[in-house]
C-alpha cells in the first residue's frame, strides 16, 4: 500500500461503517421485538440474544472509533492508511464471536430436529470452532504487525481460511436444515405449510450470510491492496445476528399462519366443526345444515384434532415452535 487509493481504502471503511450502523439498527429493532413478544422463552435463549446484540453494538462502536482515527486523528496522513489500529483488529474477533454463537444456535436446532443426533450437530460445532480460532489468530497477527501490507504478506492464509470455513458452515447448516425439514414434512396437512415456510427461511438466512462471506472473500483474494474486503467484512457479523433474530421472531407469524390454515381446512389440527339445525340457515353454501324450521336448536361441536408427535426433548418451548406443532 505504498500509494494508497483513498476511495477504495478509507472510502470503503467509511461506507462500510454507514452500512454497518444501518444493520445495527435492524438488529436492535428485532431484539426489542423479541423481548416484547417472547417473554416465556428459556433464559438461555434470552441470554444468547442479549450477548449477540451487545457484541454487535460493541462492533459498531469499534468501527466508528477506527474511522475517527483514520479520518480525523490522521487527517491528511496517507502513510497511515496502511496502519491497523487495535479497534480494527478487534472487529475481526467480535465478528467471529457473533458468527460462532449463531452457528452454535443452529447446530443445537439441527441436534433437536435430528432427534438428538450428535453426528449431524458435532461437525457444525467443530467447523464453527475452527472459524473462531482462525479469527483469533488473525486478530493476534493484526495486533502484532499493525500493517495491512505485512499481514497480507505473512498471515493472509489464516484470514482466508476463516472466511472459507464460515461459508462452508453456512452451506452445511442450510443443507441439513433443508433435509430435516423435508424429512419431517408430512404428505398433507397444515404442518406441510409450516415446514415449507421454515425451509424457505433456512434458505434465505443461510444464503444471505454465505453470500456476504463469499463476496468479502473474493474481494480479499482479488484486491488485497485495498480495504473493500474490510468494508464488506463489517457487515458479516451483523447479518448473522439478523439471521438469528429473524429465526426467533418469525415464530409467532408462523404460528398464526398455522392457526389460520388449520381453521380453513376441515381436517386441520385443532379445527372445530359445527353442525347445527337452524331454521334460517338452509342455503347450500351455508356452513350450517338445516333439518327443520323449529326454534329449537341442536348444536353439535366436534373437535377434530390432527396431532403430529416429534421427539424433541430439551427446549420444547422454543423448538416446538420450530415445527409449529406443539402449541
Amino acid at each position: 500500500m505504498s500509494a494508497p487509493d483513498i476511495p477504495t481504502t478509507l472510502g470503503s471503511m467509511l461506507l462500510g461503517g454507514f452500512f454497518a450502523s444501518l444493520l445495527t439498527g435492524v438488529v436492535d429493532l428485532h431484539t426489542m421485538r423479541y423481548y416484547q413478544t417472547y417473554k416465556s422463552d428459556p433464559a438461555g435463549v434470552k441470554a444468547l440474544v442479549a450477548s449477540v446484540t451487545a457484541l454487535d453494538v460493541m462492533h459498531t462502536a469499534l468501527i466508528w472509533a477506527a474511522n475517527w482515527e483514520y479520518l480525523i486523528g490522521n487527517w491528511g496522513r496517507t502513510d497511515k492508511v496502511d496502519y491497523v489500529p487495535w479497534t480494527i483488529s478487534l472487529t475481526v474477533i467480535i465478528t467471529a464471536m457473533v458468527t460462532f454463537l449463531v452457528h452454535c444456535f443452529f447446530a443445537h436446532r439441527i441436534f433437536l430436529l435430528g432427534k438428538r443426533n450428535w453426528y449431524m450437530a458435532t461437525p457444525v460445532v467443530l467447523l464453527a470452532l475452527l472459524r473462531l480460532v482462525s479469527a483469533a489468530v488473525s486478530t493476534y497477527e493484526l495486533l502484532h504487525y499493525k500493517s495491512f501490507a505485512l499481514f497480507v504478506e505473512n498471515a493472509d492464509w489464516i484470514f482466508t481460511m476463516g472466511l472459507s470455513v464460515s461459508s462452508a458452515v453456512d452451506v452445511v447448516i442450510t443443507g441439513l436444515l433443508f433435509w430435516l425439514f423435508r424429512y419431517n414434512r408430512p404428505e398433507s396437512g397444515h404442518l406441510t405449510h409450516v415446514l415449507d415456510k421454515l425451509t424457505l427461511y433456512a434458505f434465505e438466512t443461510g444464503g444471505l450470510t454465505c453470500l456476504a462471506v463469499v463476496v468479502s472473500l473474493i474481494c480479499w483474494l482479488t484486491m488485497p491492496d485495498n480495504l473493500v474486503f474490510l468494508g464488506l467484512h463489517f457487515a458479516i457479523g451483523k447479518l448473522y445476528a439478523i439471521s438469528l433474530l429473524v429465526t426467533l421472531t418469525t415464530r409467532e407469524a408462523i404460528r398464526r399462519g398455522r392457526s389460520t390454515t388449520s381453521g380453513e381446512r376441515g381436517g386441520g389440527g385443532g379445527g372445530v366443526l359445527f353442525l347445527e339445525t337452524r331454521g334460517n340457515k338452509d342455503s347450500p353454501s351455508s356452513p350450517y345444515f338445516s333439518e327443520s324450521r323449529t326454534p329449537n336448536k341442536t348444536e353439535v361441536q366436534i373437535a377434530v384434532e390432527h396431532s403430529v408427535k416429534y421427539d424433541l426433548e430439551g427446549r420444547s418451548s422454543l423448538d416446538s415452535d420450530l415445527l409449529a406443532a406443539k402449541k
